[in-house]
């Protein structure tokens, strides 16, 4: 069982894990006994202690009852099933280099074919699932397959557990049926944004899943709507953007992410990831122009087609769907600069003539580019100023303002 949630800000596994552990146990014990397996493995984060030690509480109180261990239920049929944290690796919540890292070597990912089905953990056949798909298993034996595929779309079946966060007021775990679109996941569940803002988009499928703009919010969630958008399902993240998010900045945050994530095996997702993160320090650093625009995309297209694992494949996601979605972004980057003002080097802060010189903003500058001036109107230092926000956040009367670094 793949319990290795990475995602930054996803928790359905965890929840899960911790919520319903009997539920997982037992669709590990069925798909156990439909293959004829004696052995199963809950590879767990171990970051996640609570999960884990309710998780052998389940097992130790299921082994007492006879639903695990020896001839379960007085059968001939036995089932081993056992915990291995993992080590917070991101791909290792890739299936083959998962396996390795139960073998106790280095988590990379194996060529594949034969896959794990054919020869997987310690050569032997393997079956891989996510914690919420074991747990969906017994809930379709009760009540059947029929019932379960009545959910959903004609061809993504069921329900699905998203983590909903980000810039939205109602955030948290939300199931849903498949087939349900993004605006009613953001707007109807979640709040929509914070008043005075606007809604902007959609990071979908964790940090290499896609970013979809408000003005397709009413796709709905399922494999192949979302795939069509340039985005992914993925483990079940899901970040709401507004207007104070810059696109650009986004898919660097989730571009470091999984370059520093790589475990370098293969030249393309360990050499590609890091030219295009370059790529997009120099952009948001207002050192870019529109020729890195094309780099981009050439580059992304290439790691996307020669990675070996999932991880390298699908990192170029977040940047490829930002470019196809929000160009303009990119080309105002590319002349210095930033539309959302969030990019620190492409941005100034000023003090308007509304100061009335209470000095908070001074007391509260941890670098120190504001001279106190009790009832004088204040002014920054640019020079000195780190772009922190923090005399914007402090000022009662609103007169601290962002501008163009290049406004005159």
């Amino acid at each position: 069982m793949n319990g290795d949630e990475g995602d930054p800000g996803a928790f359905m596994d965890r929840m899960i894990l911790e919520s319903h552990p009997y539920r997982v146990l037992e669709g590990l014990t069925i798909a156990a006994f439909a293959l004829g397996a004696r052995s199963g493995v809950l590879y767990i984060r171990a970051e996640y202690p609570l999960a884990i030690e309710r998780m052998r509480a389940a097992m130790a109180r299921m082994k007492t009852k006879n639903l695990l261990g020896e001839n379960i239920l007085g059968t001939e049929f036995s089932l081993d099933v056992r915990i291995v944290e993992g080590g917070g690796a991101f791909v290792c919540g890739e299936e083959t280099a998962l396996l390795a890292s139960v073998e106790g070597v280095r988590g990379m990912p194996r060529v594949r074919p034969p896959f794990p089905a054919e020869r997987g953990l310690w050569g032997r056949p393997t079956l891989i699932n996510n914690v919420e798909t074991y747990a969906c298993v017994p809930w379709i034996l009760r009540h059947g397959a029929a019932a379960f595929a009545a959910l959903g779309t004609r061809r993504s079946k069921g329900m699905k557990v998203f983590s909903l966060v980000g810039k939205v007021l109602r955030g948290g775990l939300v199931e849903v049926p498949m087939g349900t679109t993004l605006r009613e996941v953001v707007e109807r569940i979640g709040g929509g944004v914070a008043p005075g803002r606007v809604f902007k988009a959609v990071q979908i499928g964790g940090p290499s899943g896609g970013c979809i703009p408000a003005a397709l919010a009413d796709t709905p969630i399922d494999y192949e709507s979302l795939a069509e958008a340039g985005a992914m399902m993925g483990s079940g993240g899901l970040v709401v953007l507004d207007d104070s998010d810059c696109m650009v900045d986004m898919a660097l945050y989730f571009l470091r992410f999984t370059q520093e994530e790589s475990c370098g095996k293969c030249p393309p997702c360990r050499i590609g990831t890091k030219r295009l993160r370059e790529i997009l320090e120099r952009l948001c650093a207002g050192r870019g122009g529109l020729a890195d625009l094309v780099r981009l995309e050439d580059l992304s297209q290439q790691v996307k087609e020669a990675s070996l694992c999932g991880l390298g494949k699908t990192a170029p996601n977040p940047v490829l769907t930002t470019l196809r979605y929000f160009r303009d972004e990119y080309e105002a980057h590319a002349a210095g600069r930033c539309p959302a003002k969030k990019c620190a080097a492409l941005v100034r802060y000023s003090i308007s003539d509304a100061c009335m010189g209470c000095t908070i903003c001074a007391q509260r500058c941890p670098a120190g580019a504001i001279e106190m001036r009790p009832y004088e109107q204040h002014a920054i230092d640019s020079s000195a100023c780190v772009r922190c926000g923090t005399c914007r956040e402090v000022c009662p009367v609103a007169a601290v303002h962002l501008e163009d670094l290049r406004c005159p």
